[in-house]
């Protein structure tokens, strides 16, 4: 790394680390306002005000780090460009890819970063922020179930009904389960009072059991009462039950990966969403790397007049590109377009107008303006 390089980064370190700690203070005040209520009702100890901003530190990194390099980038970059920084760098031999080489390689830092609280942390914080504001209100933790619930596993002919299901645990209470055969008729029920998982044997011990076994014309053939009865054989999971109605905008990766994996005989239509959001996992942390094609040129100026035009069109893409990806997400998560398209197509969109912005401003050659009414 030469001192050019090293004096570039020391320039955008600064009014970096300067914006990521604005930003997380602006959250901050902003979510305490609004849960501030809630909290004297619930007479939040320090240790459970702490536990939770613990929690949600995924999902601020996930918003600060773009804007937070979409500012710094400008601010820096501008900076230069007013002192005549850049232009004495270009007069050294230095190209602009070259001069932007550092922070380039900050962008493959930060996309690292955000690609990591992105894998579980950020999805598992949002969908938590309402539970624990509301355990925190109400003084003790909220008794997270599934109540009421119902489950086709297709591709064995069984159907579960579920009263109660702990997500804490591995414990079902009052069940019934149905065996179907292949042409849909009704050949076993299980009535349970409560049912347990072993994940290491991959054992389901029912308690309280009343089995039923039925002819196809619906005749009861046997019908007996256990004490307990040990199933072995059966692909379900406490998980894969419960993991049939959960939100795709609250799964990790591998939560993903696992309800594609073990879902997959539902409707395509009901399948979009987790697999949109199986790309957009991944897509979404390059836009960290994917700023930098825009702010740079943006911010690069070879006179002191158009930085704020600059400024203005940098701020307007990113905003653009925001608005355009939610829209694409939502189309995905719809089914009206591939998943794949949904979650890469406005990245590689902005990627591919970030490159000819750089292009334009290494050869030298004006960018598109921005008017803003009233400024001339």
């Amino acid at each position: 790394m030469t001192i050019l390089d090293r004096y570039v980064l020391r320039k955008f370190s600064v009014p970096f680390l300067y914006c990521c700690a604005g930003f997380i203070g602006i959250w901050f005040i902003f979510d305490l306002a609004d849960n501030l209520q809630d909290f004297i009702q619930g007479k939040a100890s320090m240790e459970a005000l702490a536990d939770y901003y613990a929690s949600q530190i995924p999902e601020i990194i996930i918003i600060a780090l773009p804007l937070a390099t979409l500012l710094a980038l400008l601010y820096s970059l501008a900076a230069m460009s007013r002192a005549n920084e850049i232009i004495s760098m270009l007069g050294a031999g230095r190209s602009i890819l070259r001069i932007l080489v550092p922070l380039m390689g900050v962008g493959v830092i930060l996309t690292g970063v955000t690609a990591f609280f992105n894998y579980e942390g950020a999805p598992h914080a949002t969908g938590m922020k309402k539970v624990i504001v509301g355990d925190i209100k109400r003084g003790r933790k909220s008794d997270k179930s599934v109540k009421g619930h119902l489950f086709r596993n297709r591709e064995e002919f069984r159907t579960w009904f579920v009263s109660r299901m702990s997500l804490r645990g591995e414990r079902l209470q009052d069940l019934q389960i149905v065996q179907q055969d292949v042409e849909g008729n009704i050949v076993q029920q299980w009535y349970v009072r409560d049912a347990s998982f072993d994940p290491i044997t991959l054992r389901w011990t029912l308690n309280g059991v009343k089995y039923i076994e039925m002819d196809v014309s619906g005749e009861i053939v046997k019908s007996e009462m256990n004490g307990s009865r040990v199933i072995e054989g059966w692909s379900e999971t406490p998980w894969r039950i419960a993991s049939s109605m959960l939100n795709a905008d609250f799964l990790s990766v591998p939560e993903l990966r696992d309800y594609l994996k073990y879902n997959g005989d539902f409707p395509e239509i009901r399948l979009a969403p987790y697999r949109t959001h199986a790309h957009y996992r991944w897509a979404l942390p390059t836009v960290c790397f994917l700023v930098i094609f825009v702010a740079a040129p943006c911010g690069i100026v070879y006179s002191r007049r158009g930085v704020l035009g600059g400024v203005a069109l940098a701020i307007g893409l990113f905003f653009s590109l925001v608005f355009v990806s939610s829209l694409f997400i939502a189309l995905g998560k719809g089914g009206r377009i591939p998943p794949f398209a949904a979650a890469w197509g406005p990245m590689i969109a902005f990627f591919a107008v970030g490159c000819v912005m750089l292009w334009l401003r290494s050869t030298n050659r004006e960018l598109p303006k921005l008017r803003i009414p009233g400024i001339s």
